[in-house]
């Protein structure tokens, strides 16, 4: 396997295809910025590369994971794809429709897997309460909600518009459906504002948002973010089902609480790695499989564009001020 981007996210996932997985090799390491690429690729005895082209030549590498800025991930995917390679793609896939289905195409028809990163699929806490529903514990589902919050120290310089939805609630939207299984958004309404860094304001940043979604089979759902949180990163989900309600995520460290002068503590995550490493483990696990089986991927490329058209509603609905249909 080859990795595309040697950042924060795509470190990780370096280490996961070299020290993780039984079934994976990591091959080659891309990135163009000098030196990235190879401090990265180095010392887990994989070829560093700067050209994506050197990677489709190596006849060695079967699959690639794609862990490059968002507004690059359609490209590389319709790359990916049309030199044979099955494709693991981090959220979003693309940030147009036209491109989610330029990237879906361009898979099926060189008749690779294609899977999205949505990492909460695979977590625990989100894995158990799929099954509740699957199992019909919970029965119809009628009221869902799903936050990210995420610790603070961002960059409002380097924040594309959008991005709140694009690259964040984007997990929330995808959660939501994971969750009412079988149904889709048919509408939405978002209110969103720079609360965190409020002088960017007039220069378009959002950094706090919240948005309602209402599906076709009824139930309604709230997503909400925001991009600091002193007390760390929190993550966490809820769905109301007629037959009774499970919650999922508490953000602690640890089960432990100290109890003292100033009352109970208790210690909570900092980051995305921290909270969801299994996660992220699990879900290039499952890519591996899906290739080395020959089955398709379990979060697919029309998983990922379903939950862009939402996140697109809910941008289009904040510029608006108004309910947006979810566009098909």
């Amino acid at each position: 396997m080859a990795l595309i981007g040697s950042g924060r996210m795509g470190a990780f996932h370096a280490e996961t295809l070299a020290l993780r997985l039984p079934h994976a090799r990591l091959a080659a390491v891309v990135d163009p910025a000098p030196g990235a690429a190879q401090r990265l690729a180095g010392p887990l005895g994989a070829q560093a590369c700067t050209d994506v082209a050197q990677a489709w030549a190596d006849p060695a590498v079967e699959a690639v994971v794609i862990a490059a800025p968002a507004r690059s991930h359609a490209d590389l995917v319709v790359a990916a794809a049309s030199a044979g390679r099955h494709v693991f793609c981090e959220k979003p896939m693309a940030v147009t429709l036209p491109d989610a289905d330029r990237a879906i195409d361009a898979a099926r028809a060189a008749g690779v897997v294609l899977q999205v990163g949505f990492n909460r699929r695979f977590a625990a806490d989100w894995r158990a309460a799929r099954a509740l529903l699957d199992a019909g514990t919970l029965g119809t589902p009628r009221l869902l909600r799903s936050l990210t919050r995420d610790p603070g120290g961002f960059d409002p310089s380097r924040v594309l518009p959008d991005t709140i939805f694009l690259e964040t609630l984007i997990h929330d939207f995808d959660t939501l459906r994971f969750l009412n299984p079988g149904a889709e958004a048919v509408e939405v309404a978002a209110i969103g504002d720079a609360l965190v860094e409020p002088a960017w304001r007039d220069r378009g940043l959002l950094d706090t948002a919240v948005v309602t979604v209402r599906f076709d089979n009824g139930a309604m759902a709230v997503a909400e973010a925001c991009f600091e949180a002193a007390y760390g990163y929190d993550v966490r989900g809820e769905v109301l089902g007629s037959g009774g309600m499970v919650t999922m995520g508490d953000g602690r460290r640890s089960g432990m609480a100290f109890s003292g002068p100033v009352g109970r503590l208790v210690e909570t995550v900092r980051g995305d790695q921290e909270l969801f490493p299994g996660a992220y483990t699990a879900e290039l696990g499952a890519f591996v499989e899906a290739v080395r089986e020959g089955r398709p991927a379990p979060v697919a490329g029309e998983d990922a564009r379903a939950a862009l058209a939402i996140a697109l509603a809910a941008a289009e609905s904040v510029r608006t001020g108004h309910p947006v249909q979810v566009g098909k």
